[in-house]
């Protein structure tokens, strides 16, 4: 146990790393359709944009009633994934409380247990320095080809408009 989570609680997924539990207690309070409403508000993502990427059938308001629901269709999830460039099961496991568990494992200063008030330094060798700089650019590249993505998604909506 590390700061008052355990570490085979918590899975460290590919673009979410730690923001979702999946002990049993955590599973029974997973809401899909507010999770999806999270993540799309995390990438900026309107209602509207989102059922543009959905399909012909997809409307704001359907978008809408989807994000009411505690269950989800297996293949809706997919394609919400897919398009917010996320593993479904980022979607299917998140919780407010493994978000708040996973940062407060930063920040805890209580001095009790196995944490002290005191940091500790790890020095890393050159080859994991430049492994992290080179996953840093990926990643950089990966939020820059969505942010155009977006830029490319409002842009065909204006000109749908007009």
């Amino acid at each position: 146990m590390y700061c008052g989570i355990s570490p085979e609680n918590v899975i460290f997924g590919n673009t979410l790393t730690g923001l979702y539990m999946t002990t049993s207690e955590e599973t029974k309070k997973i809401h899909h359709g507010r999770n999806i409403k999270r993540f799309r508000e995390m990438f900026g993502l309107k209602q509207e944009a989102l059922a543009i990427e959905l399909g012909p059938d997809w409307s704001q308001k359907k978008v809408s009633r989807l994000e009411e629901n505690e269950v989800v269709d297996d293949t809706i999830l997919q394609q919400i994934a897919d398009i917010l460039k996320i593993p479904k099961e980022a979607i299917e496991n998140f919780t407010e409380e493994g978000a708040i568990n996973y940062f407060n494992t930063f920040n805890d200063n209580s001095g009790s247990g196995s944490c002290s008030t005191y940091s500790t330094f790890n020095f890393n060798s050159a080859e994991d320095y430049l492994k992290l700089v080179e996953e840093n650019k990926k990643l950089y590249e990966r939020l820059l080809a969505a942010e155009k993505e977006k830029v490319a998604l409002l842009e065909k909506l204006l000109n749908e408009r007009k």
